[in-house]
């Protein structure tokens, strides 16, 4: 990297983020709340220089007035908000602190405040092209990604425990790709998250890349079977096509155990009963008024059990082994695994089996 002297501002390639992200003290992202909410660089900090209305406020200006008078009244507001960022976060910082900050394109936004950072003396660095330079760099190395990784796919009906295993293989030291937990979403019509809401497909994406940029390619990714969708997020298609060659192992469970472990998992919709039924209409079309409203009933009884048991035999089970035969060649039907309760221990028990495998 070439010096700075005064009036110049250090940058950083987008290209080089993978390898250089962790060398910086802080990610400044200087954009408006608006733009931070849909993506950003993992681990940054939102200190917009121009909040959402401020944003707009500067944009009619210069359609409808002048670029000069958007100019005047942005770098106004600019310098307030810099000056109010330094007081609310950075004035304890050392000498020796070296922030990212990034923008839209690597433009007046994050120029401005790098300029001041350095002005006062710290070793801030501009990312050459902001956050678009970002995100193309984040949709090569995807793809670059699907190359050269290889995956070990964990099959299963539903409530097999599949995420479980792939997070007891996590413990036991295996590289592990949880889309389900990237996507916050576990991959049904009932597998919204109550509480958090998923990211968009920007972020979905900037999630995965983080994910695998940190794994070594030599060896085995282990990775649960999915549709090419996660609730409302996509899998890049170079990634999907690379996760359905892997080799599959299926986990099977007599339904007792995928009950028992279902009810643990989906706790939140046996306490609200009426979001439960809401999600359960929307499969009117497919199963018919009649069904839909016995599955209600039992709802409102509380016979779960019962609920659970007809969902499974009737909806999630005949979509599963339809799926898996279409989208994964390398599925084979012998090639399973055993859990024989929804304990810690048998979870532990299947990914020590899958790891020996």
């Amino acid at each position: 990297m070439a010096a700075q002297g005064a009036g110049d501002t250090a940058k950083l390639l987008p290209a080089l983020l993978s390898t250089q992200l962790s060398t910086f003290d802080c990610i400044i992202d200087t954009r408006s709340p608006a733009e931070f909410e849909l993506d950003h660089i993992p681990g940054a900090i939102n200190c917009p220089v121009l909040d959402n209305d401020e944003r707009i406020l500067i944009g009619t200006l210069y359609k409808q007035e002048s670029p000069f008078s958007a100019k005047k009244r942005g770098a106004a507001l600019v310098a307030k908000n810099i000056a109010r960022h330094l007081e609310a976060h950075f004035m304890d910082m050392p000498r020796e602190w070296r922030p990212l900050v990034y923008c839209w394109r690597g433009g007046e936004r994050s120029g401005a405040f790098t300029h001041i950072l350095q002005r006062i003396g710290w070793k801030a660095v501009q990312l050459g092209g902001g956050y678009q330079g970002f995100r193309r760099q984040v949709i090569t190395e995807l793809d670059a990604a699907a190359k050269q990784f290889s995956f070990q796919v964990v099959c299963g009906m539903t409530g097999s425990g599949k995420t479980r295993i792939l997070h007891e293989l996590a413990l036991q030291g295996e590289q592990v790709l949880d889309l389900e937990g990237l996507a916050n979403h576990r991959g049904s019509v009932l597998g919204g998250d109550p509480l958090e809401p998923q990211p968009a497909q920007k972020a979905f994406e900037t999630r995965l890349w983080n994910a695998l940029r940190s794994m070594d390619s030599a060896r085995i990714i282990y990775v649960e079977s999915e549709s090419k969708k996660v609730g409302g997020v996509h899998i890049p298609d170079s990634l999907m096509e690379r996760i359905r060659d892997g080799e599959c192992v299926e986990v099977r469970a007599s339904n007792a155990t995928r009950v028992a472990w279902l009810m643990r998992e989906y706790q939140h919709f046996l306490s609200d009963t009426p979001v439960l039924e809401s999600k359960l209409q929307m499969l009117n079309a497919r199963y018919g008024k009649e069904t839909i409203t016995e599955w209600c009933q039992q709802a409102r009884e509380g016979r779960f059990t019962d609920l659970v048991n007809d969902l499974l035999v009737t909806h999630y089970d005949p979509s599963y082994q339809s799926s898996i035969e279409r989208n994964f060649p390398r599925y084979q039907s012998d090639q399973c695994v055993s859990l024989d309760s929804d304990s810690d221990a048998d979870f532990a028990k299947v990914a020590s089996a899958i790891r020996a495998r």
